[in-house]
Formats: structure tokens, C-alpha cells, sequence
């Protein structure tokens, strides 16, 4: 970098030094003329009078000394008769042979300031660019843009991969075949040229990839899909051409294509037919994949959150003929992506990552690589000098529930009805079967919402039953219903808009998708959404008929868990009045308080919990006069909402 420095300092002297000699040239030859330049007509009157002593002819240019000593200059214009009247007059002449210039000095001396101009527009493209066909520079588009890494580059390793012990298994031959691939070749077996990598965002798709390459020692070329789409027509097919001359060059290798759904996808779909660009680009590298040539020693390996929408000439066997799923971390998964993220963290005594894991469920490994970080961020803050585990309880809430919006406040009423809705929720999923046990309940504005009643599992879930579901059902009506049953019909808010629209895509999902209705019976009457549960539409085939029978079929399962809710909370109102109070007077309690109130004993203080000096909450969450009424309710469309902490059901 100093070096760098240095050269563009010396370059940018030379550039000033030259222009400044130009310069001074031209101003200092104006400036002469201006201040010695004699008329001809006086300069022949001058020598007439005997005024001049001395003239010195070059060409057309006379340079003279008057008899008083002062210089002058005067340019003769073709007089036959000067030298006739100098010498009449005795004037001292002194001749000079004209000054011989060769062809080529003169175009250079005509030309010197366009080359001069050429010259810096050069410097300043190799300055941006690298040059005129050099990486980055106009005439680079057909150029790969895959970031190379030598073997000693890449210092990750499968160790430092964890939660993924099937996908590590997958790979593993790979590893192999780069170290020793006469092994396999001399059986005649051929390892596999492409693996693709399905799997949800944050899972370590691209670490296993980095992690093949450093086990293996091999250099890894990394690039996107989307770098090879340009919007000139060839330029992605000539990228294709070119990242696999260079891993050729560089054989054994891997190559890494992250997010390849941006160039992969199913042809003919396009808006350009055979001719569109990212087809021309799919079909360069369906051949550099199994054309005539052989690729040995080079392995391309893909991610992408979308197998289902890849062409299928790209996932035939030749290419990418094997697919790793690099799916959710399991408990134990989850604890060994922790202790890794945790190696750069100095940990008291009390952290646990067996407790953090089990908390966690859902999490990939980049959510838990950001839970380590928000834990350190906590600590920092409070400038603690080790993590503890409290630090890692409140990365956690902040992770699932969103961040306390301390600065936002209630009023008395707003939070008394937020505090009895959260119960509502808190009180049913408690008692219904199945359900999820209660971890958190707080009326602590977070994130859009201005209450949080959060779940948490015991263990990892794969699939889910009806009687399940349909708990989940009575629960997210229970805030709903506490409202009406404590202040009245009228004066139900807009706070459940949430609840309503889950429970009633859960019961429809239910009807259509999962077979779980007893009238329509195992058949599915919509489509599934790409993947996505909670997303869907409905089938154009299904008649008229059957349509009315779902939406009473999904009103039936309403209806039933609906009025369960309403049971529930009728038959314990005393402990819907006492959970209330508990959360006006501590804001947020935790599973242990809420056993307490459901066995009809005091809540409790929260482990976390310190009371002010005058025994009251410190009034944090109180609505300012200055809060407009307005501004509090556009965020009830979203309060309540326990949607953050209560994952939807993935059923297979």
C-alpha cells in the first residue's frame, strides 16, 4: 500500500512538472513579444536616424540593440532592400543559418499535447480498471468474475462445520477424491462432477463448500449466479467459458456457485424464449459441465434455497448428479454450532450450551452465530469483561420477541387491556393438550407488537397432529376472548387481527392441504405454495360445491376451538385476573410464574426482576400525554402478536 502511495505521488510530480514547463513556455514566448515587438515600418525609420547599431537576422526575425544599449525585435516581411539600407547606414549585421527540425520532431512537437492528454486518460483507466482488456476494464465483460483462493487461502475445515453431520458424510468422498483421486480411477469409479446444496438460508451451505476446499487443499473459485447475467447477450455464456478455463488451469479444484437459481432456472420460461441471455448462460454451462471436453479434476459445487424451480438437464446425472440436503440443526446440532461460535467469546462458568440449545429451536446457524454476537454485544455494554448466560437469555428475547421499545409507552388502560389479552393467550395454551409450553409472557412493547406471548418446545418437532393444531387454534383466540370477556364486546381492539389471520390459515391448511378433515376427507384442494405453509391460493378446479364446503369446514374448526378458548378462560377467571395483575406490576414474567399462577399460588418475582426504591415499576412503558391516541393504535394491528415466537407447522 505505502509502495502504491508512492508511485502515484511520483507519477502525479512528473504529470504537474511537464505541464508546468508547457506552460511557462508558451506564457514566457507571449510575454516577450508583448513586452520587445518593434513595428517594421519604425524599426526602418530607427536605422535612417542612426539609432541602431546592431541587427541579428534569423529567417524572418530580426533581434537589434539600439545605440543606448536597450534589445527590440521586429519580423521583416519580405524587404529585398534591408540589407542594402543596414549597410548605407552602417548597421553591424550578424546572419544565423536556419535551424533544421526533422519530420518527426516536428509531429512530435505538434502532437505533444494530445499525447500528453492520451497518455493520463491511460493512466487513469489502469488506475480504475486494470486496463483496457484487463480485469475490471471496458473491454473485460466476457471476463469471469469468480474470486480465485489459493489452497493456503482457504483456512476453514470440516471441523469447524458442526450440526451438519449428514451433509459432512455426503461430502466427505469428495474430500477424498481431491487428496488421492487415483484411488477411485483405478477401479474406474468417477466421483461426482456437481453437487448441489438445498437447504434454508444460514444453514452453512457456503462454509461445508469452503470447508471441501481447505480439507482438500485445492484452490476454490467462488461466484454468484447472478454475476453471470449481464444485459448484453453472450457476456454470461463467455463467464461461463472462462471461470472453467481457469479452474482447468488450476486443476484439481473447486468450484463454488452460490445461489445458482438466478442463472439455472427451467428454460422457456423467459421472456426471450431460446435466445434470452440466462438460457444462453444455462446452456454454456450444461456443456462445460458434460460437453465433449473433459472437466477432470474440477467439481462445481452449487447452493440454492430453490432445487424446485432448476432446470431439469441441470440436475441430471453428469452435473449435478448429487444433492446435499443442508437442512435446520437438531438440539445437538444447534449445542456444536454454539460451542464453535462460542471459541471467540471469553464465557463465565454459569453459560450453558446444552440450556441455550434447547431454547433455540428453529435456529439455523447463522441465527445462532448472531445470538453468540448479540450476547457479546450485551456484555460489552454493560462492560462486563465475560458473557454470561443472562447475556445469552436476553440475546434470546431479543432474537424471538424483537427489541424492547423502551422508549415507547403506555397508558394504565392500554396496558391493562394488553396485559389481560397476553393472559388470554398464556392461560389456553397452558391448558390445551399438546400445546407448546409458555416460556415468556410480557406487555413490554417489542418490535411492531406491544405484547409477546412466546412458546417454546421441549424438543425438536417434525410433524404435527390435529389435536395439536387445533390447540394452537384455541390458543391464538384466547387474547381475543379475555378482552371481550373483561371489558366487553365493544370494546374488543384491533389487536388480534394477527391471531385471526394465522388460526384461519392454519384451519384452512387443515381442510386443503393436510387431510384433516373428516367430512372432505385425505384430498388435497390446493396447491402448495412452493414450499410454503402458510402461503397459498385457491385451486381453480375445485366447483363451486366444494368450495362452500370447505369455508363451512373451516368454520366448524373455528367455531369448536373458538368456544373451547372461551370455555377455558370462563373456568378460570381468577387466575386470568391474577396473571393480569402480575404483568402490571412486573411487565414481562417467565414459565416458572406462570406454573405458580396456574396452580393457584403467588406468581412470584422474575429471577431478572428489581423492584425501584418505592416498591413501583419505574413507569418505562407509560404513555406520555404527548403520545397521540392515533399513533397508539396503528401499531395494534400488529400487538399481542405472538407470531415472532410460534413458528408454523412443517408438515411433510
Amino acid at each position: 500500500m505505502k509502495n502504491d502511495m508512492l508511485k502515484n505521488i511520483l507519477i502525479w510530480t512528473v504529470v504537474a512538472t511537464i505541464m508546468l514547463s508547457i506552460f511557462n513556455h508558451f506564457s514566457g514566448q507571449q510575454m516577450m513579444g508583448k513586452s520587445s515587438q518593434l513595428a517594421y515600418s519604425d524599426f526602418i525609420q530607427k536605422v535612417h536616424n542612426g539609432q541602431v547599431s546592431q541587427v541579428s537576422i534569423d529567417g524572418q526575425t530580426i533581434h537589434g540593440v539600439y545605440t543606448n544599449g536597450q534589445a527590440f525585435t521586429t519580423i521583416n516581411p519580405g524587404d529585398v532592400g534591408l540589407m542594402g539600407d543596414l549597410l548605407d547606414y552602417h548597421v553591424k549585421v550578424i546572419a544565423h543559418l536556419p535551424e533544421k527540425q526533422s519530420v518527426l520532431m516536428q509531429i512530435f512537437i505538434s502532437w505533444f499535447p494530445m499525447l500528453l492528454l492520451i497518455a493520463i486518460w491511460i493512466f487513469f483507466m489502469r488506475s480504475m480498471g486494470g486496463g483496457i482488456g484487463g480485469k475490471g476494464g471496458p473491454m473485460s465483460f466476457g471476463k469471469s468474475k469468480a474470486r480465485m483462493m489459493t489452497e493456503d487461502q482457504v483456512k476453514v475445515t470440516l471441523e469447524d462445520v458442526a450440526g451438519a453431520d449428514e451433509a459432512k458424510e455426503e461430502v466427505g468422498e469428495i474430500v477424498d477424491f481431491l487428496r488421492d483421486p487415483e484411488k477411485y480411477q483405478n477401479l474406474g469409479g468417477n466421483i461426482p462432477r456437481g453437487v448441489l446444496m438445498v437447504g434454508p438460508p444460514g444453514t452453512g451451505k457456503t462454509l461445508l463448500a469452503k470447508a471441501i476446499a481447505g480439507e482438500a487443499k485445492v484452490p476454490f473459485f467462488s461466484i454468484s449466479g447472478s454475476d453471470f447475467v449481464e444485459m448484453f447477450v453472450g457476456v454470461g455464456a463467455s463467464r461461463v467459458r472462462d471461470m472453467f478455463e481457469q479452474a482447468k488451469a488450476h486443476a484439481p479444484c473447486i468450484i463454488f456457485i452460490d445461489e445458482i437459481d438466478a442463472v439455472g432456472r427451467s428454460r422457456g420460461a423467459g421472456m426471450g424464449g431460446g435466445n434470452d441471455e440466462r438460457e444462453q448462460t444455462l446452456n454454456q454451462m450444461l456443456v462445460e459441465m458434460d460437453g465433449f471436453e473433459g472437466n477432470e479434476g474440477v467439481i462445481v459445487i452449487a447452493a440454492t434455497n430453490r432445487a424446485d424451480v432448476l432446470d431439469p438437464a441441470l440436475l441430471r446425472p453428469g452435473r449435478f448428479d448429487r444433492q446435499v440436503t443442508v437442512g435446520l440443526p437438531d438440539v445437538r446440532g444447534r449445542e456444536q454450532i454454539l460451542k464453535v461460535h462460542m471459541r471467540k467469546v471469553p464465557l463465565s462458568d454459569d453459560v450453558k450450551p446444552a440450556l441455550i440449545a434447547r431454547g433455540t429451536p428453529g435456529f439455523s446457524g447463522a441465527d445462532l452465530a448472531n445470538l453468540v454476537n448479540e450476547a457479546a454485544l450485551f456484555a460489552a455494554r454493560g462492560n462486563e469483561r465475560l458473557v454470561t448466560q443472562a447475556h445469552f437469555e436476553k440475546a434470546k428475547d431479543k432474537i424471538l420477541m424483537g427489541v424492547e421499545r423502551k422508549s415507547m409507552v403506555m397508558s394504565e388502560e392500554e396496558k391493562k387491556l394488553t396485559a389481560y389479552h397476553e393472559a388470554g393467550h398464556a392461560i389456553v395454551g397452558y391448558l390445551v393438550p399438546e400445546h407448546d409450553p409458555v416460556y415468556k409472557v410480557s406487555i413490554m412493547p417489542r418490535g411492531r407488537a406491544l405484547g409477546v406471548t412466546m412458546y417454546l418446545p421441549e424438543e425438536d418437532s417434525y410433524s404435527y397432529s390435529k389435536r395439536k393444531l387445533e390447540s394452537q387454534l384455541s390458543s391464538l383466540y384466547g387474547g381475543r376472548i379475555a378482552e371481550e370477556m373483561i371489558f366487553g364486546a365493544e370494546a374488543v381492539t384491533t389487536g388480534a387481527s394477527n391471531d385471526i389471520m394465522r388460526a384461519t390459515q392454519i384451519a384452512r391448511n387443515m381442510v386443503t392441504k393436510w387431510g384433516l378433515s373428516d367430512r372432505l376427507g385425505p384430498l388435497m384442494y390446493e396447491e402448495e405454495d412452493n414450499g410454503s405453509l402458510m402461503g397459498s391460493s385457491r385451486n381453480a378446479n375445485v366447483s363451486g360445491e366444494i368450495s362452500k364446503e370447505i369455508d363451512m369446514e373451516i368454520r366448524k374448526l373455528i367455531d369448536r376451538n373458538y368456544e373451547r378458548a372461551e370455555k377455558l378462560l370462563t373456568d378460570n377467571i381468577s387466575i386470568l385476573h391474577a396473571m393480569a395483575d402480575a404483568l402490571m406490576k412486573y411487565e414481562t414474567i417467565d414459565a416458572d410464574q406462570v406454573k405458580n399462577l396456574m396452580e393457584g399460588k403467588e406468581s412470584g418475582e422474575p429471577k431478572d426482576w428489581k423492584e425501584s426504591d418505592d416498591g413501583k415499576d419505574d413507569g418505562s412503558s407509560k404513555l406520555s400525554s404527548s403520545q397521540s391516541q392515533e399513533t397508539t393504535k396503528t401499531d395494534l394491528s400488529d400487538n399481542h402478536d405472538d407470531s415472532v415466537n410460534d413458528a408454523e407447522p412443517k408438515l411433510h
